[in-house]
């Protein structure tokens, strides 16, 4: 990790230097495991892996942030039964508490499975349902994107903007293949209506880290059905704080229960939830 001695100028909250550390730290041991997990299983479904990292990661982070705050409350994916109705309902349990840890451990579990080097940490911490610092760590490229309420998004330890594109025929895209079946039907059709429209689309795996790149300017937007707020909750944050916009997919605000999410730099925002509108895809 080489950016911690770059964060300082961010925000002194202690909020931030906890979240590092624990990004850090769970992102340093899981890039140790890669080729080397011994356990592999199944959750909702054969695209919904976890592995004795994701677990281990987690347990990890929790315990660091514990050790810290023993009286703010922790969401954590390993920690809720599988499928989105148990998601749903995990996040309704403890939306109110007044400061809420949210965390995947392992963003992009299948790629790391499979040794392919995109994946993330991802640790939010909301107040009173409002997402305050948002912390997204890749440990394969060591870049950290860190984002506080009201005091900007940086990565490298340089302020990030996103990306100057106003139309969706300049855009490079990006979505994701959701682990819900029932959601891959209008995934694909958004597909199906984006793909003549923009200049390309990619699908990395890795919400979180697609959410970072579109706070770093490197994609003009991304959208994905089925995700969860351990998915989209320090992104939402890095986006925000970098000039874009996230909404749902029929283009209604974020909160920390939306599922189906569509992020840009704001400039083609209302065309690109036009085009999904138009593909009978807002769910």
């Amino acid at each position: 990790m080489n950016d911690q001695r770059d964060i300082p100028v961010i925000g002194g909250k202690s909020f931030m230097a906890v979240a590092i550390n624990c990004a850090a730290k769970a992102g340093e041991w899981i890039k140790t495991k890669l080729g080397k997990h011994t356990s592999l299983s199944l959750k909702y479904s054969a695209q919904d892996l976890v592995t004795e990292v994701d677990k281990g990661a987690e347990t990890m982070i929790r315990n660091l942030i514990m050790t810290h705050f023993p009286h703010h409350s922790f969401l954590g994916e390993e920690g809720v039964q599988p499928g989105p109705e148990a998601s749903m309902r995990a996040l309704h349990d403890m939306r109110d508490e007044e400061y809420l840890w949210i965390v995947d451990p392992v963003d992009g579990t299948t790629n790391f499975v499979h040794g392919f080097p995109f994946f993330s940490v991802s640790i939010a911490l909301a107040h009173k349902g409002e997402v305050i610092v948002g912390v997204i760590y890749d440990p394969m490229r060591d870049e950290l994107f860190v984002a506080e309420k009201g005091k900007g998004a940086y990565v490298h330890g340089q302020r990030m903007a996103v990306s100057q594109e106003g139309t969706l025929r300049e855009s490079l895209l990006a979505t994701g293949f959701p682990a819900d079946p029932q959601m891959l039907v209008p995934n694909m059709q958004g597909l199906q209506a984006l793909v003549p429209q923009v200049r390309n689309i990619r699908a990395g795996g890795s919400a979180a880290l697609h959410m970072a790149y579109v706070a770093a300017g490197r994609l003009s937007g991304f959208w994905e059905y089925g995700l969860n707020a351990w998915d989209l909750a320090a992104g939402s944050l890095l986006v925000t704080e970098s000039g874009g916009q996230v909404t749902d997919i029929a283009g209604e605000p974020y909160h920390l229960g939306i599922r189906h999410v569509a992020a840009s730099n704001g400039l083609m925002h209302d065309s690109f939830v036009s085009e999904l509108k138009k593909a009978g895809v807002q769910q």
